[in-house]
C-alpha cells in the first residue's frame, strides 16, 4: 500500500500517465495515411502513399523489412507511377436521379477527368434495376466521358450489385478505388450490404462516396462502404458540391506519392513490412503484408524504379520477381513462343518435303524416268539420298496407318469422287498437318491463360480432326451433284450420236471430247477401261459406283439389258433422259415448296446460338449462370438436347424424297 501525502499521490499518477503516453507507438496518425498498391515488381518493392486529410507527407520514409530499416525517398506520383492505378466511377441511374441529376453527373465527371492524372485508368459502372459495366477501365478519357453522357435515369436501384460489379472489374493488382455517387438506397440488388462490405474489405479497394439527398437516402450505408474501403463520404446538396467532390477525388489521386526500393537480399515469402514517416508534421507508422516470393539470393545493386506504367489491374506479375517475360510482338510466354516456332519449322519442313518433287525441272524428270529402266544407272545411284525421301517415308507411314481400317474404303471413294490426286497415305499426312496447324492456330489466338489454352488446344484438335473429313465430303458431294445435273444432257448426246450411226464406244468418245467436266473426265475414264479389255456395261457400272449416282446405275442397267436382248438403244436413252429431267424438275419444285420450312429451321436453330453469343458479349455476368450454377447446367444440357431433337425433327419434315 502506498503511504504518503495526496500531493505525492497525484504527482505519481501524473508521471504514470505521461509514461504510458510516451510508450504509445508513433502511429497515432495512422488513420490519416493510406498506403495502397504495395507489390513486388521488376525486382523492386513499390507502392503508393497518400494523406486522407489533405496533409503534406514528408518524402523521407523508413521501410522496415525483416527487422531491418531502409531509408526510401517518395516522389510525386505523376504519369510515370510504377503502380497501376485504376478507378471506377459508380453512378446511380435509377429513376430518382432524373434528367437534372444526370446532367450534374456529366459535368462532375468532366471536372474529374480534367484533374485526374493521365496514367489513371477510369471505368464506368451504372446501376438502376441491374448493375451494368458501361466501360472497362481505360486511359482514354474521351471514351469515359462518352460512356457517362450515354447514361439515362430510369428504374429501380441495385446499389449493392453495382459496387460488387465494380470491385470484380478492378481485379486484384495495383492501386484500386471506386468513386460512388448514390443516396445509399437499394431496392433491387441480389447482393446484401454485408456481402458488399466484405467484398470491399477482401479486395482492399478504396471507396470514396458522394451522397445526395432523396426519399430513399441512407448515408449509413455509404459510410459502411467508405469505412471498409478506407475512404470518406461527402454530402452533395447541389450540382456545385457534387462537382467539387469529384474534383477532390481526382486531386487525391494526383497527390499520391510513389516509393520504390530494391528487394532486400535473403527476404522471401510473406512478410509484414512497416512504413514510417511524417504527415503534416506528425509521425505515422503503418504495416502491410507483402509476398516477396522466392526473394533474391544476393544483395542487388540499387537501381532506379521501373516507371513504365502498367497497362491494367489484371496484368500478370510474378510475385517476388520480374513480370512474366513476354515476346514483344505476340505477347506470349517464351515457352509458348518456342513451341510455336518449333511447330512452324516442322510444318515448313513437311511442306518442303512433300512438295520437293514439284520443284524439279523438266530435264531432271526426263533423266529420272530413263534412270528407272537402266539398271546400270540405278546401281551407280545406289546409296545416294533421294530428294523426296522424307515425303515418301511420311506417305509410307500413312499407308501403314490407313491399312486395314474400315473407313479407308469410304475415304478413298470420296477422294475418287472429288477427283483429288491423293493416296491414302497422303490423305493421312494431310490430316496430321491439319491437326497440328489447327491446334497451333487456336493456341496462338487464345493464349490468355492456362485453362484458355487447354480449351483452345481441345477445340483446335476437334477442328483438325473433323474439318478435313467435312471438306472432303463437301467436295465429293458437290462434284457428284454436278455430274447428276449433266447426266440428262449427256444421255441425249449419246442418243443423238447413236442415231447418226455411231457405235456405243464412239458415242461415249464424243461425250468425253465434247461434254464438260466432270462428265467428260468420268466417261473418258470408262472409255479407257473398255480399250484395255473391260466390258462397256461393267465400265459404266463402275463409274456409277464411283460417282454414287443412282441415275447412272439405271442407265448402265438399261444399256446392259439392251445389249443382251436387243432393241433401239438411242430411244431407250432418250426416254431415260426425259425421265431424269422430269424427276429433277419435280425435285426442284418440292425444294421450292419446302424452302419456307427449311429457312424456318435455319432461323430457329441459329437464334438461340446467336442470342447466347450476343449475351456473352453484352452481359457476361448474366449468362455465366448457365455454367456456374447447377440449375443453369441442367438448363443448358436440356437446351442442347432439345435443340438436337428439333433439328432432327425439322429436317425430317422438310426432307421429301423424290
Amino acid at each position: 500500500m502506498f503511504r504518503g501525502s495526496p500531493r505525492a499521490l497525484r504527482a505519481l499518477l501524473t508521471a504514470a500517465v505521461v509514461g504510458l503516453l510516451a510508450a504509445v507507438p508513433a502511429a497515432a496518425a495512422d488513420s490519416t495515411v493510406n498506403v495502397t498498391g504495395i507489390e513486388v515488381k521488376s525486382g523492386n518493392l513499390v507502392g503508393l502513399i497518400a494523406s486522407t486529410n489533405g496533409s503534406d507527407i514528408d518524402p523521407s520514409l523508413d521501410v522496415t523489412v525483416a527487422g531491418k530499416t531502409y531509408p526510401v525517398d517518395a516522389i510525386t506520383s505523376g504519369t510515370g507511377s510504377p503502380v497501376a492505378r485504376t478507378t471506377i466511377i459508380v453512378v446511380d441511374t435509377s429513376g430518382s436521379m432524373g434528367t437534372s441529376g444526370m446532367a450534374t453527373v456529366r459535368s462532375a465527371v468532366a471536372a474529374f477527368l480534367k484533374s485526374v492524372p493521365d496514367d489513371v485508368r477510369v471505368g464506368v459502372v451504372s446501376f438502376s434495376g441491374k448493375a451494368t459495366l458501361d466501360l472497362a477501365p481505360t486511359a482514354d478519357q474521351g471514351k469515359v466521358q462518352a460512356a457517362v453522357n450515354d447514361l439515362t435515369a430510369d428504374g429501380e436501384t441495385a446499389l449493392y450489385d453495382g459496387v460488387n460489379l465494380a470491385v470484380r472489374t478492378l481485379g486484384s493488382r495495383g492501386e484500386r478505388s471506386i468513386l460512388l455517387l448514390s443516396d445509399g438506397g437499394d431496392t433491387a440488388s441480389s447482393a446484401t450490404q454485408a456481402t458488399t462490405v466484405a467484398a470491399l474489405k477482401s479486395a482492399k479497394v478504396r471507396a470514396e462516396a458522394v451522397s445526395f439527398k432523396s426519399t430513399d437516402s441512407n448515408v449509413s450505408v455509404l459510410q459502411s462502404f467508405t469505412k471498409a474501403g478506407g475512404g470518406s463520404v461527402v454530402s452533395a446538396a447541389n450540382a456545385g458540391s457534387v462537382q467539387n467532390a469529384f474534383t477532390s477525388a481526382a486531386k487525391t489521386l494526383a497527390s499520391q506519392l510513389s516509393f520504390s526500393m530494391p528487394l532486400p537480399a535473403g527476404v522471401g515469402g510473406a512478410q509484414n513490412i512497416k512504413i514510417a514517416g511524417k504527415s503534416g508534421g506528425k509521425a505515422f507508422a503503418t504495416t502491410a503484408l507483402v509476398d516477396f516470393g522466392a526473394g533474391v539470393a544476393a544483395s542487388p545493386t540499387k537501381a532506379a524504379a521501373d516507371t513504365s506504367p502498367i497497362t491494367g489491374p489484371t496484368e500478370d506479375v510474378i510475385k517476388g520477381g520480374a513480370p512474366a517475360a513476354t515476346l514483344p510482338v505476340l505477347g506470349v510466354s517464351p515457352i509458348l513462343g518456342l513451341g510455336m516456332g518449333a511447330v512452324f519449322v516442322a510444318l515448313m519442313a513437311m511442306v518442303i518435303a512433300l512438295s520437293s518433287g514439284s520443284f524439279k525441272s523438266g530435264r531432271t524428270k526426263r533423266v529420272e524416268n530413263i534412270d528407272r529402266y537402266v539398271a546400270a544407272t540405278a546401281a551407280i545411284g545406289k546409296g545416294k539420298s533421294r530428294p523426296n525421301a522424307v515425303s515418301e517415308n511420311l506417305v509410307f507411314l500413312g499407308e501403314r496407318m490407313m491399312e486395314g481400317r474400315d473407313s479407308t474404303s469410304k475415304t478413298m471413294a470420296h477422294i475418287s469422287r472429288a477427283d483429288l490426286p491423293l493416296r491414302a497415305g497422303e490423305w493421312w499426312v494431310l490430316r496430321i498437318v491439319a491437326i497440328v496447324v489447327s491446334v497451333a492456330t487456336f493456341m496462338v489466338l487464345f493464349h490468355s491463360g492456362v485453362i484458355a489454352m487447354l480449351v483452345a488446344a481441345l477445340i483446335g484438335l476437334l477442328v483438325g480432326v473433323f474439318a478435313p473429313a467435312f471438306i472432303l465430303k463437301f467436295l465429293s458431294n458437290r462434284r457428284g451433284k454436278k455430274f447428276e445435273a449433266q447426266l440428262p444432257d449427256v444421255l441425249t448426246l449419246v442418243a443423238s450420236s447413236l442415231s447418226t450411226g455411231f457405235s456405243l464406244p464412239q458415242a461415249l468418245d464424243a461425250v468425253a471430247k465434247d461434254a464438260a467436266d466432270p462428265a467428260a473426265k468420268e466417261f473418258s475414264r470408262a472409255l479407257a477401261e473398255t480399250r484395255i479389255g473391260s466390258d462397256v456395261s461393267d465400265a459404266l457400272e463402275r463409274m456409277a459406283a464411283r460417282m454414287d449416282s443412282e441415275n447412272m446405275r439405271w442407265t448402265s442397267m438399261a444399256i446392259r439389258i439392251q445389249r443382251e436382248v436387243g432393241g433401239n438403244l438411242a430411244e431407250t436413252l432418250r426416254t431415260t433422259a426425259k425421265t431424269l429431267r422430269e424427276r429433277e424438275e419435280l425435285r426442284r419444285h418440292v425444294r421450292a415448296l419446302s424452302a419456307e420450312g427449311r429457312l424456318s429451321a435455319y432461323i430457329l436453330v441459329a437464334l438461340p446460338i446467336g442470342i447466347f453469343l450476343y449475351t456473352m458479349k453484352t452481359n457476361h455476368d448474366y449468362i455465366q449462370l448457365l455454367w456456374t450454377t447447377t440449375l443453369g447446367i441442367i438448363m443448358i444440357v436440356g437446351g442442347i438436347i432439345s435443340l438436337g431433337i428439333g433439328m432432327f425433327w425439322m429436317r425430317k419434315v422438310v426432307d421429301v424424297k423424290v
